[in-house]
C-alpha cells in the first residue's frame, strides 16, 4: 500500500508540525526500506508470481525481520530514538513508532494471509485488499488525498520549489503505483530488491519538499527533527 503509507506520512505532519516530512516517510515506509536490503543479503524471501493477486504479483514467503508486527514495533521503537538523540521530544517519539507500526497495519488490510506476528513460528494474517484492482485504487487513493489535504491544511510554500516536490513526489508516486497492475513484473526477486532501494530517494524527496513549505496557522510544538 505505497500511497496508503505516503498518505499516513503527510497526515502526520499534522501531529509532529516541526518535524521533517524525511522522518515521518521513514517512519511510514520504514519497513519497506530495510525489506530490499533484507532480499540482497538473503534473510529475507519473496517470489514473483503473476496472477498472485489481482494487484500484486509478490508471495512473500518469508519476512519476519522486516514485516512482523514485533519487530514492526522494535524498528519503531529505534527511528523514535534516533529523533530523541536529534533533538525531539517525547512526541515525535510516540509519532514515529506509531506510523512503523502503522506500516503493518495497511499491510495487514492489502496482503494475503502473510503478515507475521513475530519472528519464526507464527499466525500469518492478511486481509486481501489487493485481491480487488478497483477496491484497492479507491480506498487507497482515498487516503492518498486525505494525507495530501491533511498536509496542505495550514501550510503555504515558502518558494516555487515547495510545490514543484510535493507534486511530483505525489504524482510520480500515484502513477507508478496506479499502473502498477498492468506492468510488468520485475524478472526476478533480486532486480525486485535494487528496484525497492528506491524508497530510500522517497524520504530524502519528501524531507527536500517539506523544506520548503512552512507552517501558516499551526503553533509549533517543542522540539524538532527538522
Amino acid at each position: 500500500m505505497f500511497v496508503g503509507h505516503l498518505a499516513v506520512a503527510l497526515g502526520a505532519k499534522r501531529l509532529a508540525p516541526t518535524t521533517s516530512l524525511g522522518w515521518l516517510m521513514d517512519g511510514a515506509t520504514g519497513l519497506d526500506l530495510l525489506w530490499p536490503v533484507f532480499l540482497l543479503l538473503g534473510i529475507e524471501h519473496v517470489r514473483i508470481v503473476p496472477g498472485a493477486m489481482a494487484f500484486n504479483p509478490l508471495v512473500f514467503d518469508s519476512y519476519p525481520w522486516s514485516h512482523s508486527l514485533l519487530m514492526a514495533a522494535m524498528w519503531g521503537a529505534a527511528l523514535g530514538l534516533a529523533a530523541r538523540w536529534r533533538g525531539a521530544d517525547t512526541r515525535v517519539f510516540w509519532v514515529l513508532a506509531a506510523l512503523v507500526v502503522s506500516h503493518w497495519v495497511l499491510d495487514f488490510a492489502t496482503h494475503a494471509a502473510d503478515m507475521p506476528l513475530w519472528p519464526g513460528p507464527s499466525p500469518r494474517l492478511g486481509l486481501g485488499l489487493w485481491n480487488s484492482i478497483p477496491a484497492t485504487l479507491v480506498i487507497e487513493g482515498t487516503l492518498g488525498l486525505l494525507g495530501i489535504v491533511l498536509y496542505a491544511r495550514g501550510r503555504s510554500p515558502r518558494n516555487w520549489r515547495g510545490p514543484l516536490a510535493l507534486w511530483s513526489l505525489v504524482v510520480i508516486s500515484t502513477v507508478m503505483w496506479a499502473l502498477g497492475p498492468w506492468s510488468p513484473p520485475p524478472p526476478d526477486p533480486r532486480t525486485l530488491a535494487w528496484l525497492a532501494l528506491i524508497g530510500w530517494l522517497v524520504v530524502a524527496w519528501a524531507a527536500w519538499a517539506d523544506r520548503n513549505y512552512q507552517a501558516t496557522a499551526i503553533a509549533p510544538e517543542r522540539g524538532s527533527t527538522a
